[in-house]
This record gives C-alpha cells, sequence and structure tokens, in this order.
C-alpha cells in the first residue's frame, strides 16, 4: 500500500507533509490541487515531518491538501528515442507540449511508445549477462543504440532463457527473458528506469585518463588540454562569450554524442538555443548536430527545483549512453544556477548556512556530480568516456566565490575568461595564464602528447607559455614608465608574446576554416610561430619593432584564414620568410624548416 500524507506547510516551492507512514528519502510524491498533481521530491526526513521541493508553481496550493507518495525516486526513462530531443528536468518532450507556456502538472511521455524499432539480437539463449550486457541493438538514426540488462539487475548474474527473432517491436515489447540462479524470470524489454541521483556502475573499472579530446579550438589544445573522460569548468562574466564557446566545442570536439544541460539560464538564452542548435551543420557527418544531440533545459523562471533535476536527469542520460561504448560529451550552463537553487532550498529548510549562504556541503555536492564522469571499461572490454564540462557564472566576474571555489576543487582543467579579452575583442577570451589543465601533471598524457603529436610537445608549449608571462609583464611595465622606459628586447618580447596572443591564443568562430583547428594544422603552426620567437630581430627603436612584428602578424592570421597548405597559405608563408630574411637572413632559413 503506498503513502499518503497531509500537506502541513508552504514555503515557495518547499512544502511539508506530515505522514506517519514510511517514507524514502528522494521518494517522488504527487500534491493533489484541483483536477491538478503537481510532482515533488523528498529531500529531508524528520520525523513525521516530511520536506519536498515541489517541480511547479505552489500558488493557490493550501494546507491540507492530500499528497500521495509514490514509492518511487525521481528517475529517468532510458532506451532508443532520445537521440535530437528537447527535454525539460524531468524528461518531458517539450515538443510535445502544446501552448506557448509550460502548464502546471502537465507531463507526458519521452518517447512515442507506438513506434516500431528493428531489433537485431547480439545474445543467444543459454548465454549468461548481467546488468549493462548488450543482448541486442536496434538503429537510431547514425547511432547502433544497444539494448541492455536493466542497470537495476546489478547484483544479478542470469541465463538467457530466450530473446525474440530480427524485425520490428514496440518498446513495451519483451524482446528477452533471463533467469536467474534461483529460477526467476525477468523479461526485458527495450526501456527501463533509473533513478537520476544515482550513479551508474555498471563496468568493470574505471581508469585514469590517457588520451587528448580534440576540441579544435587552439587555446584548450595547446595550453591546456582537455582528456576524453575528463572534467573541466569555464568561469566568467557575462558576455565573455562561454555559449559562443560551448557551441564551437559542441560541434568541433571529437565525441560521439552531445548532451546539451542548459540548467537556469535565462530564457531567451534558452531559446536561442532551441532555435540555433537545430540548424548547426555537424562538420563530422555533414548533417545537422541536432541529430547526435540531446538537449535538456530549465530556465531562470522556472521552479529552482526543475534546475537541480536537469542536471542530474542529463548525466544520467550520458551515464546509459556511455554504457554503449560512445564517447559523451556533456555540456551545462550553467552550474551556478543549480547552485544558487540549492542555496535557496537550504535557506528554506533553515539549514546552517556556508560562505555566501550556499550549503555546507556544497563542495561535496559539486564533487559527487564531477566524479560521475570518467573514462571506463564495460563488462564486455569496450571502453567509454564521459567528458564534462560545466560554465559558472559568477557575480561580477569574482572568481573566489564559493561555487568557482568548490568546483576548483574537482574539476581537473580550468578555462577562465576574461573580462578584459572581451573588452578587447580577444576571442575566445580564455585567459591562458590564470587557466590550466591538471592533466598535464600525468604521465599518461605527457607520453601521449610526445609520442602523438611529437617528441617534446610539452617543452615547445612551455617556452611559449614563458614568452606569454613575460610578455604580460612587459606590458604592465610599459604602461607604467612609457615605451621610452623600457629596453628594446622588452618590448621584443613583448610583441612576440602578441604574436602568439593573435595567431594561436585568438580563433575566430564564425570563419569556416578558422573555426576548427585540427592537431596536424595546430603542430605545424605552433612550430612555425616557435622558429619566429626563438630569433633574436635587431631594431634600432620600438616603432620599427611594432610595424615590423604586426606586418608579422597579419601574414600568420591570414595563413589562419587560409586552406592550410593551399596556394594562398603557402604565399603568405613565403612572404613571411622574405619579411624575416630582411631583418634576418642567416635566421630566415630556420623558419620553414623543422616544422613537424
Amino acid at each position: 500500500m503506498k503513502s499518503k500524507g497531509i500537506l502541513t506547510g508552504i514555503i515557495s516551492n518547499l512544502i511539508i507533509i506530515e505522514t506517519e507512514d514510511k517514507v524514502l528519502q528522494n521518494e517522488i510524491c504527487f500534491v493533489r490541487h484541483g483536477n491538478e498533481s503537481l510532482l515533488a521530491e523528498v529531500i529531508r526526513i524528520s520525523g513525521k515531518n516530511k520536506y519536498a521541493q515541489v517541480f511547479e508553481n505552489t500558488r493557490g496550493l493550501k494546507v491540507g491538501s492530500q499528497v500521495d507518495f509514490t514509492g518511487e525516486l525521481l528517475e529517468v526513462t532510458l532506451g532508443p528515442g532520445m537521440l535530437s530531443k528537447i527535454y525539460d528536468g524531468l524528461q518531458n518532450d517539450l515538443y510535445k507540449m502544446e501552448g506557448l507556456l509550460l502548464n502546471r502538472g502537465q507531463y507526458n511521455k519521452p518517447f512515442d511508445p507506438e513506434q516500431l524499432w528493428e531489433f537485431r539480437p547480439l545474445v543467444k539463449a543459454g548465454d549468461i549477462v548481467k546488468a549493462g550486457d548488450w543482448i541486442g541493438e536496434v538503429t537510431e538514426k547514425w547511432l547502433k543504440h544497444k539494448i541492455m540488462v536493466p542497470f537495476y539487475y546489478e547484483n544479478l548474474d542470469a541465463t538467457v532463457t530466450s530473446i525474440v527473432k530480427e524485425g520490428m517491436y514496440q518498446e513495451k515489447d519483451a524482446v528477452a527473458v533471463i533467469t536467474d540462479s534461483e529460477g526467476n524470470n525477468y523479461s526485458i524489454t527495450m526501456k527501463f528506469k533509473w533513478p537520476v541521483k544515482k550513479p551508474v556502475r555498471i563496468y568493470q573499472k574505471k581508469v585514469r585518463p590517457y588520451k587528448i579530446m580534440e576540441t579544435g579550438v587552439r587555446v584548450i589544445d595547446i595550453f591546456n588540454p582537455m582528456v576524453e573522460g575528463g572534467t573541466g569548468f569555464i568561469p566568467g562574466p557575462f558576455g565573455c562569450g562561454k555559449t559562443v564557446l560551448q557551441h564551437a566545442i559542441s560541434k568541433y570536439a571529437d565525441a560521439d554524442l552531445i548532451l546539451v544541460v542548459a540548467c537556469g539560464e535565462r530564457a531567451n538564452e534558452v531559446v536561442e538555443l532551441f532555435t540555433e542548435f537545430p540548424e548547426l551543420d555537424d562538420p563530422r557527418t555533414g548533417r545537422k548536430l541536432m541529430e547526435r544531440t540531446i538537449i535538456i533545459c530549465n530556465t531562470s523562471n522556472m521552479p529552482v527545483a526543475s534546475r537541480e533535476a536537469s542536471v542530474y536527469t542529463g548525466m544520467s542520460m550520458a551515464e546509459y549512453y556511455r554504457s554503449m561504448g560512445l564517447k559523451v560529451l556533456v555540456l551545462a550552463d550553467s552550474t551556478s544556477r543549480w547552485a544558487q537553487a540549492l542555496r535557496e532550498m537550504s535557506n528554506r529548510m533553515e539549514e546552517l548556512p556556508g560562505p555566501d549562504a550556499y550549503p555546507m556541503d556544497l563542495s561535496a555536492i559539486v564533487a559527487n556530480y564531477y566524479s560521475r564522469a570518467g573514462h571506463v571499461v564495460l563488462n564486455n572490454g569496450k571502453t567509454g568516456s564521459i567528458t564534462f564540462i560545466g560554465t559558472v557564472s559568477p557575480a561580477g566576474g569574482n572568481l573566489k566565490e564559493p561555487v568557482t571555489e568548490a568546483t576548483k576543487k574537482v574539476a581537473q582543467a580550468f578555462y577562465a575568461l576574461s573580462q578584459q579579452r572581451a573588452d578587447s575583442k580577444r576571442y575566445p577570451a580564455i585567459d591562458s595564464i590564470s587557466s590550466y589543465s591538471k592533466y598535464l601533471e600525468y604521465n599518461e598524457i605527457k607520453n601521449f602528447l610526445n609520442h602523438t603529436y611529437e617528441k617534446s610537445w610539452t617543452e615547445k608549449v612551455q617556452k611559449l607559455r614563458n614568452i606569454l608571462n613575460h610578455g604580460k609583464e612587459i606590458r604592465d611595465q610599459i604602461n607604467i614608465l612609457g615605451d621610452d622606459g623600457v629596453p628594446l628586447d622588452y618590448h621584443q618580447i613583448f610583441w612576440k608574446s602578441e604574436l602568439i596572443d593573435f595567431t594561436l591564443l585568438q580563433q575566430d568562430s564564425f570563419d569556416d576554416i578558422d573555426a576548427s583547428t585540427p592537431i596536424e594544422r595546430q603542430k605545424y603552426m605552433l612550430n612555425l610561430i616557435l622558429n619566429v620567437v626563438v630569433i633574436n630581430f635587431k631594431f634600432d627603436n620600438f616603432e620599427i619593432i611594432a610595424d615590423y612584428f604586426k606586418k608579422i602578424i597579419d601574414m600568420v592570421k591570414q595563413m589562419n584564414y587560409s586552406e592550410f597548405k593551399g596556394s594562398n597559405f603557402l604565399n603568405f608563408q613565403n612572404d613571411l620568410n622574405k619579411l624575416i630574411m630582411e631583418n634576418q637572413p642567416d635566421e630566415a632559413k630556420s623558419l620553414t624548416e623543422n616544422l613537424y
């Protein structure tokens, strides 16, 4: 018999329910309000009082209303049919919603129950299977969607008793029957449910990252690389290009599937996501990027509880696709809104506040969530990965605020967006000096870079980084002392850092060629720039230095806009050689030697 309770208190979208019945933490319940039933989740149990967050507007609710507990946790339905969909945090298909605004208490099915799928079995009667094992597959757009033994059979070793023949079936049809050691039979369909706040650990082991995930963004791939199965975040003030950067990463990153979580962003930004993202072309397939994308969205004007549901729903879907052996990229924008939702609920429950009134356990909550990403070895020996990149929107660009600090403790890559760079139109506005990637400290990643890219790659990058650091210091000196107040050698170092900035750090996301730079081209350009900056040029005054390096910068930028090793590309490179020869004839030859 399912539990029931009576509503005894309402604090915005936090409700207090009185019941003597047994209730689970994170159990789902429905609050009756006239003809509506509003979905809520139990987040705290204190004796006979149960505190629940309502995923809807609570306007009009009254004390004394009946609450029906379901005995189930907040779950996501997993199966074929999710690709190219746009869901809210409760996995309602927003394409099926009617009207301009979402109606309170309106829920729908995430899949079309009448759709037929062509099922092809991958096991036979008598095979031993366990949770997460592939028993068949269906074709969903480009994807061979694996049908798995449901994750909730995680402690079960079973034998396949029967499996259907290849043919057309609906998601509700039983495609296999498995039997455990005690003789109990279990029917397997093409879909199943899983609690969103419970990590999926149906794999042999989680391994340390050992491979770079190419993004096509030079400032990331060269200076602070992301890895397959890694975690990173992008903090920065409003208007610094977080969304454009995420779009660029989603288009060009080396991932099989993209999962975008719009967590509490402003409604106009979500509308832009709806309208622009489906129109983006996928450079990997030549079709629409939306064909390998799922969007989970909740705007800032929705109840705060929906923000939390969206981030967990998105991660659970990612874990499901990782179990198919896919490389999944999860982009969350922004986790600050999620943290604000946690703060609101914590305050309403009168919990002891932490810094800036955030929950005391904010760091633990963020760490547990980020830990669900990773590179895993599945039961069948295949590998899959979840790479998670979130954005943080600190008020006023303050990178010392609690959400940024909590995320820095767990995310291994940190891409700090600079307001100063954004104001000067130096995009992407990632500050390469403040940013870092801890993965560069991993021996596995060092070996990968030195063997896959080229020998001594990390040392070459460090040389460029040192010039950038020195150039920043000299810029400050020039601003204080004036151009005449610093030596000519300092001017030369400053302009070499500007060359690195304009040609490697900056990138045009709206240019067909420069929007993404393959690794081979990055290697070529890095060596070209490095060969220039190691030359000790001879100049008479700082004005000549500035004019000279501006010409070099212009030529190299034109190379960035030209087809790699095409006629225009080679013409600009020849012009660059001639320009170097005018100043340093003995050094010009080395410019194009040993580019690899």
